[in-house]
Parts: C-alpha cells; sequence; structure tokens
C-alpha cells in the first residue's frame, strides 16, 4: 500500500526539544503547540516519502493511562491515533513504562498487514531495533527521524540510526515552529526577565524582579535612610534588600515566594533620633499572589468579606460543565496566563448578582482562598503540575493568578498598575 505512517515517541521528541530549547529534558519547561507539531509531521512525512499520510500514531505515558490534555486535544485531530502506556514514579523520577513495547507491537503490524510502504519514526530507543528489522524484512521503507541534540551529538541509538534506511534531523527551525521554551526558563546572562515582561504584562515582571527579605530575622536600622549598594553588582535584586539578604532568598532564588513578598518593605524603616519613638513603616505596597490560607498580616487595610462568593462549580450547571470541557481539549492551549484567563471568564459570565464581581475586584490582589485553590485545581489539568513534587511551578502560579486578575479588570474596566 503506498502510504506513509508515523510513529512518534512523544517522551523522545519533547524531552529532546526540551533539551534543545531550555537546557533540560522536563517537559514542563516548554509550551507544545500540538496542533502545529502535527501539522509539521504530517507535511515532512508526505514530502521526504513521496506518499501519502495514512496516519500518525503518538506515543506517550500518562499516570494510570489516563489521558491528559493533552492527549485528549491530541486523538481528537484528524489521521491521529494516541496510545498510552503508563506512567511511573520511582525515585522522584518519572518513566514510561510500555510505550516501547506498544511502538514495536504497532511498528510489526503495519509492516506485516502491508498497511503502508513507509514507515517514519521519530525515536531514539534502541530497543525498537528488532521491529525495525522486521519491518524492513517485509518490504517497509524505514525513516528515522532525530530531533537536533543541544550538545550537536548523537541522541539515537547508534544500532537504530545504523539500521534505518532513510535518517533525518528535525533541526531548531523546525522545532521552534511549533515548540518554545516556557517564559522564564532561559533567562538571558544577568538573570534578566524583560521577555516575560513582554509576553504577559508588566506585572509578573515587578515580582519577579523584586528584592527578597531575610526571613531567617530583620536586620539592625541602617544608620542611613537608603541602604548600602549590593556586595554583587550584577545580581539583580540585591540593591535595596536586606544585608544578608542574597543567601537562600536571595535574587538567585529567581521568583519570591508569596510570604516573601508579604514581609518585603517592613524592614526598610530608617533609626529613630535619639529621645524619640521609632517611625511606623510604611505599609507594604508589593502584590500578595496567595490564598487567604495561613495568613494574618493583611496590611493597613481591612480585607473585604469574601465569604459569600460563589466558586465556578456552584455557578456551572451540567451543560456548561460538558461544554467547557470540550472547550478546553479544542480551544484552550494550557498556557497558564491563558487558563487564568478562562477561569475568570467563565466565573464572571454565569454571576447572577453584578455586586459579587465588585466584591472580588475589592479583594485585589489576592485571590479569595475558596476561588484561589479552585482555580489551581482547573490549572492543573493542563499538565502545568513540576513532576518533582506534583505542585504547580511558582512561577506558573504568578501567571495563571495574574492572567485571572487581569480578566476579572477588563470586565470590571478598573486600571491597576504594577506594584
Amino acid at each position: 500500500m503506498d502510504r506513509c505512517v508515523v510513529l512518534v515517541d512523544a517522551g523522545y521528541l519533547l524531552g529532546a526539544a526540551a533539551s534543545l530549547l531550555a537546557g533540560e529534558p522536563s517537559r514542563s519547561r516548554i509550551v507544545v503547540d500540538h496542533a502545529a507539531v502535527v501539522a509539521g509531521l504530517r507535511e515532512r512525512a508526505e514530502l521526504e516519502t513521496g506518499q501519502p499520510l495514512l496516519r500518525i500514531y503518538w506515543f506517550d505515558g500518562a499516570p494510570d493511562r489516563v489521558p491528559q490534555p493533552e492527549h485528549r486535544r491530541l486523538r481528537v485531530m484528524p489521521r491521529v491515533t494516541v496510545r498510552l502506556g503508563a506512567l511511573t514514579r520511582t525515585d522522584g523520577r518519572w518513566a514510561q513504562k510500555g510505550v516501547d513495547a506498544a511502538m514495536h507491537a504497532e511498528l510489526s503490524e503495519l509492516a506485516r498487514n502491508r498497511a503502508c510502504s513507509d514507515i517514519v519514526l521519530v525515536t531514539g530507543d534502541g530497543d525498537l531495533l528488532p521491529g525495525m528489522m522486521s519491518a524492513k524484512e517485509h518490504g517497509v521503507a524505514v525513516h528515522l527521524w532525530a530531533v537536533q541534540a543541544a550538545d550537536g551529538d548523537y541522541n539515537q541509538s547508534e544500532d537504530l540510526v545504523a539500521e534505518a534506511d532513510e535518517r533525518r534531523v528535525l533541526d531548531r527551525e523546525w522545532i521552534t515552529a511549533a515548540i518554545h521554551a516556557r517564559d522564564g526558563v532561559c533567562p538571558p546572562a544577568g538573570g534578566s526577565h524583560g521577555a516575560l515582561g513582554a509576553d504577559i504584562g508588566p506585572e509578573i515582571a515587578a515580582i519577579l524582579s523584586a528584592p527578597l527579605p531575610d526571613r531567617a530575622a530583620p536586620p539592625a536600622p541602617p544608620a542611613e535612610p537608603h541602604p548600602a549598594p549590593p556586595e554583587h553588582p550584577g545580581d539583580e535584586g540585591a540593591q535595596d534588600a536586606p544585608a544578608g539578604g542574597g543567601g537562600s532568598n536571595g535574587a538567585g532564588k529567581g521568583v519570591p515566594t508569596p510570604k516573601d513578598l508579604a514581609s518585603f518593605g517592613k524592614h526598610h524603616v530608617p533609626a529613630a533620633p535619639p529621645g524619640q519613638s521609632a517611625p511606623q513603616p510604611a505599609p507594604s505596597a508589593t502584590l500578595r499572589w496567595s490564598s487567604d490560607k495561613g495568613w494574618t498580616d493583611r496590611g493597613t487595610a481591612d480585607v473585604p468579606d469574601t465569604s459569600g462568593l460563589p466558586t465556578l462549580a456552584q455557578l456551572t450547571t451540567a451543560e456548561q460543565r460538558w461544554a467547557d470541557r470540550e472547550a478546553d481539549i479544542t480551544a484552550v492551549s494550557g498556557d497558564p496566563y491563558e487558563v487564568g484567563q478562562v477561569f475568570a471568564r467563565r466565573w464572571t459570565a454565569r454571576i447572577s448578582e453584578p455586586g459579587q464581581l465588585q466584591q472580588l475586584s475589592a479583594h485585589y490582589p489576592r485571590v479569595p482562598h475558596r476561588i484561589d485553590g479552585e482555580l489551581l485545581r482547573y490549572a492543573a489539568r493542563f499538565g502545568l503540575l513540576a513532576h518533582k513534587d506534583d505542585q504547580i511551578d511558582e512561577h506558573d502560579r504568578y501567571a495563571i493568578r495574574a492572567g485571572f486578575w487581569r480578566e476579572v479588570d477588563t470586565r470590571t474596566g478598573t486600571p491597576r498598575s504594577p506594584a
């Protein structure tokens, strides 16, 4: 049969792409446009083989073989079939189980049944060598594609490369047409976050560049109102930070935690002149992105009561829940900022009392605890969990909540300025 088939080891393709673009093979470090990946694979396969595409098989792992959001999006695309193996965790590391065996079985079955004339393999695993040899014995031409290695070396089994009929490399230009590093993953030298600010606005950039306090103990009040210059002028966020703050909580940490932000500013109090009472610390103007849980210091203003605000689940009917699920699969990309906007858009569109929107807006910048927890659980559906601790990355949480507030402000017409 004069057709071509593409078998994709998603763990290899996306892991190698992450190494190339983000410096490490963690898929949480990249953003993938799966529709663009599929379109690129189809176009290149038909060009390279000279045959029309029969199907793309996408092999990947998932916890308990339960399809993740990306798998649900992929399996409704034309000419795409998703095959899932297990994703297991051992010693803090995730590993695919059964993916290689599934690829081997599919490769052998396609060749034995003469379902195609050409098979494209996007993989680097030498375990597929017997399947490749079997396919060749049945008269199928096997094309092996590699992702450009970050170090310029091979990232495929040498035996697999030697046995393939045709070999090609998916270079950086091809990869970046559909995949890019997540914002802030590979900042320029000096730790600049300029690209982040350009993509999702100044709110997040301002937070990321904020200096961090020393949590251990407040430093002694400085002799002058302005702190001394930093020891290392090249360290971002070092200036205006308390002395000794350059350790575990210094600029090298990258993203300040909500606790850091809450306490920032209250240590910058000039010493009182002899015989006079100490001046009161200036109110902190920093954004508190956390929920209410466990917080007592809420600044000088009273925090509005939000106990009566409904959650999105309470506002959503069964019909809307089904429509939301379909939209999540087909229309929501999974970008953290967009996820926050989508959640807020649904919440604001479904409330029955306009005053509730103003009540929520008055609570800015802290998302009420019940709504915040629901927001983060919703975001977790889009594969935003950091695999090492099953929590959403700190940077992504900032972006999710920033998107949430941007949508709320758009509905209320409230102008906000970065802290």
